[in-house]
């Protein structure tokens, strides 16, 4: 039995194939990994006492940001990285300092679409989520890392 082309059962780590990756949407596994694992890093938010404004934010071709909540009377713009665990680099490492930047212009576009600067200012949160093969996910969050 052949694979059907665009099939996502394959685990080379090429896009579209089902590996553990960014979460885009329409990418199969990818996509339910990321999704499980930004639904884990959103209630891992809440549970710090942030509210959740908006998952899952596009600005056209610009980007997407993942999570954005405020924090007493800041505004929090989360990147969920989520990865299996194994011989993957943590998911943090994948936030890197031109990522950031992008994440930091997304941040502005959005305070331009909803009302102007917090008076706490916009900080750039990172939540990774690394699932086991066994036992409990394990979530980080990181603040303020641009």
């Amino acid at each position: 039995m052949s694979k059907a082309r665009g099939d996502n059962t394959r685990g080379n780590g090429a896009p579209g194939n089902g590996a553990p990756g960014n979460g885009a949407p329409g990418n199969g596994a990818r996509g339910a990994l990321g999704k499980y694992g930004e639904e884990l890093a959103a209630r891992r938010l809440a549970e710090a006492g942030m509210t959740v404004l908006e998952r899952n934010w596009r600005c056209g071709r610009t980007g997407e940001i993942d999570i954005v909540a405020r924090d007493g009377d800041a505004l929090v713009v989360c990147e969920v990285k989520t990865r299996r665990a194994g011989p993957f680099e943590h998911p943090m490492a994948a936030v890197t300092t031109t990522k950031a930047e992008r994440l930091r212009g997304l941040a502005e576009r959005w305070l331009q679409e909803h009302g102007g600067s917090p008076p706490g200012g916009v900080r750039i949160d990172v939540v990774g989520v690394v699932l086991p093969a066994r036992g409990a996910p394990v979530v980080e969050h990181v603040r303020g890392v641009a």
